[in-house]
């Protein structure tokens, strides 16, 4: 038993409480976050602010640059992402779900081109192109940044990012040493399947045409 709980979490030896407190409460705030965009709920970006800004700062002392970027991504995009969710389109109704337009994803296809090249520059700078992690992570990187932007715009499609995101970031967080963020990505690719279906039940309730 010992032996498997080395293997899951005696990386945390090396950590400071502080460091692993706040990851925990981090993880905890994400669940929240994805769960309430599963429900179609606002509290889906105050949560979601707690969890990636506890996140970049122990990402930045972790020197994780590109899941830092991710995080503070998600950070501004939350902001815009609350004014949209909050916005009404008519006196009654508020933006609603709908499917992506063929001009939003043309800008999907540039905000995943130009996160990649934005990626590729930073870790170049910084000299942190030291192992494959860094291009599984340029990669991840580009896939968040445009489901986040879709998410914030209130798209179905979101979903599809997050699902192979979360698929890619269970290993390579566990890899990176940290479980309980590995459990985290796990937990949300359950939910982003979820969410992918409540979403599209909700669409075709009330559809919207693209």
């Amino acid at each position: 038993m010992s032996e498997i709980f080395d293997f899951f979490f005696g990386q945390y030896k090396n950590y400071s409480t502080l460091n692993t407190t706040l990851e925990i409460i981090a993880v905890i705030f994400g669940f929240l976050s994805v769960w309430f965009s599963k429900q179609n709920k606002i509290w889906v970006f105050p949560t979601g602010m707690i969890s990636t800004s506890i996140f970049v700062y122990l990402l930045l002392k972790w020197e994780l640059l590109g899941d830092m970027m991710i995080n503070g991504y998600y950070f501004i995009m939350s902001v815009y992402g609350w004014y949209i969710w909050t916005r009404k389109v008519d006196a009654t109704h508020v933006t609603p779900i709908s499917t992506t337009t063929k001009k939003e994803k043309n800008t999907s296809i540039i905000i995943f081109f130009a996160t990649i090249l934005f990626v590729y520059l930073v870790y170049n700078y910084f000299d942190k192109w030291t192992s494959w992690v860094a291009y599984v992570d340029t990669f991840t990187t580009a896939i968040f940044f445009v489901g986040m932007w879709l998410m914030a715009k209130r798209k179905v499609e979101n979903w599809l990012f997050w699902i192979v995101g979360d698929l890619i970031s269970i290993p390579l967080y566990f890899y990176k040493g940290f479980t309980f963020t590995s459990f985290q990505y796990l937990g949300f690719t359950f939910i982003a399947i979820f969410g992918y279906l409540a979403w599209k039940k909700s669409l075709h309730k009330n559809p919207l045409t693209s």
